[in-house]
């Protein structure tokens, strides 16, 4: 278990108690079978042990109903102490070369969430110990002002949320996400960000702000409009209506929006696309994209359970048509076609999606952010010009 934590995790003042070194003390209630009551409220179903450890962890009831005493999942908080913010990527298909991650982990629970299996180099499980096992950086405001300040530092837009949620539940307190924005703003950095969550509207003063030098832009994920699937696939995001209200208040503010139709799944919900974009265009959002569903790793096995815990009778229809779209297979880490599949299902999905957008006006022009305002911080102790 020597992956379980490295130097640069280290737990937070309050609960969680001390992290031994190699251990995982804090997050002990680990296990494979979790009971319902349990994990209400939570996305997966279950919680085996990472892929890179050597002994797997399974609840087993000895028959003194010891099973009944345990706790329930309750969301806990350790700090990552990271020595930088900005991850570099080259990946051809993607639009951004850096991002910003404030959090490790991610409260909203999101079932088919592709970044779950990166809670197993940290030694957790992908599943319910991805969405209640959480790690914050509160120093990524300074790291990144001291990036900036990198010589031959070339500013392009930062994405933030592309992997995690920056807006999820605990930023409530924690306003990492904040400091950010404020360190972007006085350097005249661009920002892209990518959420779930109508806290994103908490920001508006400062996004405007830089929205009037073309410098931020905000995309919101709306995945269902039904309020029951969207409950169960995405537990502690933030509801449909208010999603569609945050998109609303950003763009009167003069903030560039974007409506994420993602992910979309055959034959749970392909039917929305229409309904969505339709709602997120009367809410003044002028552009929008889509990905298809992607299942790598522990992330197939999670989404099955989960898919057979609330429609089993869709299980087999879903996971064919998924096959369909990767050749196949349940997933396909091609480049250039990971995001959209292949196939004549994800053509039909295309096409649809093409189609609703021309007939609504969306995508007819596409923002760019602009570097033109960026600004070196000064380095910590540097003396500023007076002329």
């Amino acid at each position: 278990m020597s992956r379980v934590l490295s130097k640069a995790l280290q737990p937070a003042s309050s609960p969680p108690p001390p992290v031994p070194a190699g251990g995982i003390s804090d997050f002990a209630e680990i296990g494979v079978a979790i009971d319902a009551e349990r994990r209400r409220g939570r996305g997966a179903q279950t919680n085996a042990s990472g892929r890179y450890e050597r002994e797997a962890r399974a609840a087993f009831d000895d028959g003194w109903q010891s099973l009944d005493d345990l706790p329930p999942f309750k969301t806990t908080i350790a700090l990552d102490t990271a020595r930088k913010v900005i991850s570099r990527n080259d990946s051809p298909d993607i639009g951004f070369d850096r991002s910003i991650n404030p959090y490790r982990g991610c409260e909203h629970g999101c079932v088919y969430c592709f970044a779950r299996p990166t809670h197993a180099y940290l030694g957790l499980s992908p599943g319910l110990d991805f969405e209640s096992k959480l790690f914050v950086k509160p120093d990524a405001p300074m790291l990144l002002e001291k990036e900036l300040t990198a010589p031959g530092y070339e500013p392009r837009t930062i994405a933030i949320g592309t992997n995690t949620d920056p807006y999820q539940p605990i930023e409530r307190e924690h306003r990492i996400m904040r400091g950010i924005l404020e360190v972007l703003e006085k350097a005249g950095h661009p920002v892209g960000i990518v959420t779930k969550s109508a806290l994103v509207t908490r920001d508006i003063d400062i996004l405007s702000r830089m929205a009037k030098k073309n410098l931020a832009k905000v995309a919101i994920s709306v995945t269902s409009l039904d309020p029951k699937l969207a409950r169960a696939m995405e537990p502690r995001a933030s509801t449909p209506p208010k999603r569609l209200e945050a998109l609303r208040q950003l763009s009167a503010a003069g903030i560039p929006t974007v409506v994420m139709t993602a992910p979309i799944i055959p034959a749970l919900n392909d039917s929305e696309i229409e309904r969505i974009l339709d709602a997120a265009a009367h809410a003044g959002v002028r552009e929008a994209n889509y990905t298809v569903l992607r299942l790598p790793l522990e992330v197939r096995d999670l989404f099955r359970e989960w898919l057979m815990a609330h429609y089993p009778d869709r299980y087999r229809h879903v996971f064919s048509l998924i096959r369909d779209m990767r050749g196949g297979k349940d997933y396909d880490s091609q480049w250039g076609s990971r995001m959209k599949g292949t196939g004549p299902i994800a053509w039909m999905i295309g096409r649809r999606f093409e189609i609703a957008c021309e007939r609504l006006g969306l995508n007819r022009k596409r923002v760019k952010l602009s570097t033109a305002h960026f600004v070196q911080p000064a380095k910590s102790g540097e003396q500023l010009d007076l002329f």
